[in-house]
């Protein structure tokens, strides 16, 4: 058991959109991401989503509604929802999925990272 410093961790890595895992419990990795732009379309099939803004803003886009969340801000995406997350600005976000969750699930692109691909920081 260690401490695990948010700041640290989000300062080793600059690229977005590339997921880093930062633990792993009960099956479900805890990772950062840093988001700017937009995102793909996308859906979990099997896995639920849990996005937490540590700080910055992100719009979670669904098909009918934008969910708007600020630093300290939860949005849980059931499976098989259809959502693209959206960061106008620089953000910074924690996830807490299935260690075997892709990043983009259902859909493939320049943004797609397998799970066994990912970085631990």
């Amino acid at each position: 058991m260690k401490a695990i410093n948010l700041a640290e961790k989000l300062a080793s890595f600059n690229e977005p959109w590339t997921p880093k895992i930062i633990g792993e419990l009960n099956g479900q990795y805890v990772k950062l991401a840093k988001l700017e732009g937009e995102f793909v379309w996308h859906q979990h099939e099997h896995e639920d989503e849990m996005f937490l803004v540590i700080n910055g803003h992100v719009d979670l886009h669904f098909s009918d509604k934008i969910v708007a969340l600020d630093e300290g801000e939860i949005c849980i995406v059931p499976r098989g929802v259809e959502h693209k997350p959206v960061a106008k600005r620089p953000a910074s976000i924690m996830l807490f999925e299935p260690v075997s969750t892709r990043n983009t699930g259902n859909a493939e692109g320049g943004y797609t990272v397998e799970a066994a691909e990912l970085e631990e920081i």
